[in-house]
């Protein structure tokens, strides 16, 4: 299979992380699976669990927060396929560690630029924060706004962009 990049992206529980499973068992072996979720709390540990269990011992597992864009380059010539779950997690712990807009976007671009270079296929799930309401404090505002100006550049470059909802794959752009 050519080198492909999708783009899924949707609400919370909305089916993301199991369509992009689904999509890479059903076309790749060597998998890698890039999570930037870190277990803060009880309820985020159990999380992560649960998502191990979803993926099985068959993936290749690399938990890293901030650096994606240096495990991409590390990973990307001895895997066929690297799912990112997910970007706005990494946005988020990007945004905690202080990082300003413009450092942000600059992280986003390494991330764009990487994506690029990859020899293998990336799937990327992110969320879709900006269908709501405008959030009440100036910080959730900030992260509505710089999950959304990331989504759009990843969408750009994506051969496919991919919208779950309720579990079912809305294909905004190209085609699985």
């Amino acid at each position: 299979m050519e080198k492909r990049i999708v783009f899924i992206t949707g609400g919370c529980r909305s089916g993301k992380s199991r369509y992009a499973l689904d999509y890479a068992n059903r076309n790749f072996l060597r998998r890698l699976y890039l999570a930037t979720c870190e277990p803060l709390d009880e309820e985020m540990a159990q999380r992560i669990e649960n998502h191990r269990r979803m993926r099985g011992p068959e993936w290749q597992v690399v938990e890293e927060p901030i650096s994606i864009t240096d495990r991409i380059r590390e990973h990307g010539s001895r895997v066929e396929i690297i799912l990112l779950d997910c970007v706005t997690l990494w946005l988020s712990n990007l945004l905690m560690r202080k990082k300003s807009d413009a450092e942000i976007m600059d992280e986003v671009n390494r991330l764009i630029d990487a994506i690029r270079q990859c020899q293998a296929s990336l799937l990327l799930v992110s969320n879709e924060v900006g269908m709501g309401i405008v959030p009440a404090d100036p910080l959730a505002r900030r992260f509505r706004d710089l999950s959304g100006m990331a989504n759009q550049r990843i969408a750009e470059g994506a051969d496919t962009v991919i919208h779950m909802v309720s579990g079912i794959p809305l294909f905004l752009k190209g085609a699985e």
